[in-house]
């Protein structure tokens, strides 16, 4: 399996994202919040990480639900998958919404994503009059 150096700032008290098995194929991301926040039924906002990220050209990181929050709070993200393109150095900031009827509570530190990195390719699109028929 081939590896690729992501640089991080990380501006929270978190510990940086890790694998959490040899075979995740995410990251998890932590909420960085001053106080415990509360999500309304059906309210969405956008949660800090204090991360930074520095992608090398051709990749992209994809935001996406961790399947335990949205199975036990009824928590997910909206935007899913989310891309952070390689020339984006802004905080990452998830977008969570409560699809549970009972307000939610997120608390500093509390697991609310996923990250994923993947290569990435550019397309030259060619403008034609008809397409070929599928096979």
């Amino acid at each position: 399996m081939q590896t690729v150096q992501i640089n991080i700032v990380n501006k929270s008290s978190n510990p940086l994202p890790e694998y959490a098995t040899a075979g995740s194929a995410g990251m998890d991301l932590r909420a960085n919040l001053a106080e415990r926040l509360i999500l309304q039924s059906f309210e969405r906002k956008l949660i800090p990480t204090g991360l930074f990220i520095e992608l090398p050209i051709g990749y992209e990181a994809q935001i996406r639900p961790r399947s335990g929050i949205a199975l036990k709070q009824g928590i997910t993200c909206l935007n899913s998958p989310g891309t952070v393109d390689s020339d984006y150095r802004g905080e990452l900031k998830i977008i969570l919404i409560n699809l549970s009827d009972t307000q939610q509570v997120i608390n500093h530190g509390d697991r609310i994503a996923q990250m994923i990195f993947s290569k990435t390719e550019r397309a030259e699109l060619q403008e034609v009059e008809q397409l070929n028929v599928s096979p």
